[in-house]
């Protein structure tokens, strides 16, 4: 570790609780066995085979609240996947602090490009390897563990808790809107933590200052009411698979520039404040590029590869198919072709007003001779949170002294659906904690966690609530 900067005036006493750290050394093992046995349960949200699955990882998380020490702990229904909930409430006098994180993961396809299976966790060079070891069931573990620490070692906590874990942040969150509502009589608190971002690239330790939104959606092309033979009915016949490539083809320019009418109408310009933050970033690009594994790097031209990544909007094809797919030929024109297509958001763009603008120019650009439908499949509106918050000042101050190196603070590119629901359903600050390095394989095969992360971030998150138990939000 490198010595801590100064900058941030840390307190002598800025250290983890001697006897806080002698419980982790003293059960290190056992909690990597809790962490593989979470890692195990196969809680893909958006798969309907996984459904028991999803059942069975809230029912184990409540369980594990509820031993270490919380209360209320239970699984609570919603007509989609449960919402974990637990508190404690006993700290007089300290703040109250929402803590979120989500158990649900993305589905392993393909599954042909993972090194094992990937519900079967293990280590390889300092990594824990599987799927959710990073996103998010790591950093859901991570304050299992740290509450844990506090309790088994002073049987309380340094602050007021309450823990919001969700089930269907891989599918957009829908049924958090209602759960929020009918649950608002004990979602009082002065802050929200989620904890599912992570460190810049290096795997510095980073705070995210924004979120990208989004807009999902799918594209389903239908032409004959079954395939038909290429050779008697090509020429005369619309292919819907042709088709969906001639509209996909329109989506962007060849510069990268979305061509959906009104689609830029009102993204805010890039703050001379957050681009100058993103210019001084220790950004290696060439690293980054050796990292994806691409020949070069593409995107719009007036703008850097950080300011693409976090302060522009995007379109992108997630998923096409359509027509036949196995070894050999088959000459068909096919009946039906689709595809899926999100669009990362900044900020003051409306998801629900862009999607009635891709509609129509999908429709408009389609053409004759097919049927086309564009559905929406999920929402979520830009976040960002002030950088002189007093958690966000409190965590730059715990990552510093665990982790020793000062934090820096970089826009996300990805988004998390539930953040700009907690400011805007129940008027809180969110401030955006995590801990995952920058090269997790998230939503990819061979998904990993660097232990050392998943190990100091438990340390900072304990040095976090005693700093706020004492000091308060100031």
């Amino acid at each position: 570790m490198t010595t801590p900067d100064p900058a941030l005036d840390l307190a002598p006493d800025m250290v983890v609780d001697p006897a806080v750290e002698a419980h982790l050394a003293a059960t290190r093992e056992a909690r990597l066995a809790s962490y593989f046995e979470l890692l195990r349960i196969p809680s893909v949200s958006t798969l309907p085979e996984h459904a028991g699955d999803m059942r069975a990882a809230a029912a184990w998380i409540a369980a594990e609240l509820a031993r270490i020490g919380f209360e209320h702990a239970e699984a609570s229904p919603t007509p989609g996947h449960p919402v974990v909930y637990a508190d404690w409430l006993h700290a007089e006098g300290a703040p109250t602090v929402i803590v979120y994180c989500h158990y649900d993961v993305q589905p392993v396809d393909p599954i042909e490009l993972w090194e094992t299976a990937p519900f079967e966790p293990f280590v390889r060079d300092g990594r824990v390897i599987g799927r959710g070891s990073a996103d998010d069931k790591g950093q859901l573990h991570m304050h299992l563990r740290a509450a844990e620490a506090l309790f088994a070692t002073r049987g309380r906590l340094p602050l007021n808790l309450r823990v919001v874990f969700e089930g269907e942040e891989e599918a957009s969150s829908s049924s958090m809107p209602g759960w929020l509502e009918a649950n608002r009589h004990r979602l009082a608190a002065d802050v929200v933590a989620v904890t599912d971002t992570g460190f810049f690239e290096g795997n510095i330790p980073a705070i995210t200052e924004s979120l990208r939104g989004i807009l999902y959606t799918q594209i389903d092309v239908s032409g004959p009411p079954t395939d038909v033979h290429s050779g008697s009915y090509g020429g005369n016949v619309e292919n819907p698979a042709n088709a969906l490539a001639r509209i996909i083809a329109e989506l962007k320019d060849r510069n990268g520039l979305v061509q959906v009418p009104g689609f830029y109408d009102d993204v805010v310009p890039v703050d001379p404040a957050v681009r100058a933050r993103l210019a001084a970033l220790p950004f290696d690009e060439a690293a980054y590029l050796a990292r994806i594994g691409v020949p070069a790097l593409a995107g719009e031209a007036a703008y850097t590869v950080l300011e693409r990544e976090g302060a522009r909007p995007t379109l992108d094809v997630n998923g096409i198919w359509g027509g036949f797919q196995g070894d050999g030929a088959k000459t068909i024109i096919p009946a039906h072709a689709h595809a899926k297509v999100s669009m990362r958001l900044v900020a003051n763009q409306d998801p629900l007003r862009l999607f009635e603008l891709f509609r129509a120019h999908v429709l408009e650009i389609a053409p004759p001779g097919v049927r086309v439908e564009v559905q929406r499949l999920g929402t979520g509106r830009p976040v960002s949170t002030s950088v002189d918050q007093p958690l966000v000042r409190a965590v730059a101050k715990a990552l510093q002294a665990t982790f020793g190196r000062e934090p820096v603070f970089m826009r996300s590119g990805g988004s998390i659906p539930i953040a700009e629901m907690f400011e805007q359903q129940l008027g809180l600050p969110v401030v955006l904690m995590g801990f995952t390095n920058p090269d997790d394989n998230a939503h990819a095969p061979n998904e990993s966690m660097v232990l050392a992360n998943y190990e100091t971030g438990i340390r900072t998150i304990c040095l976090l609530w005693d700093m706020l138990g004492r000091d308060g939000l100031e």
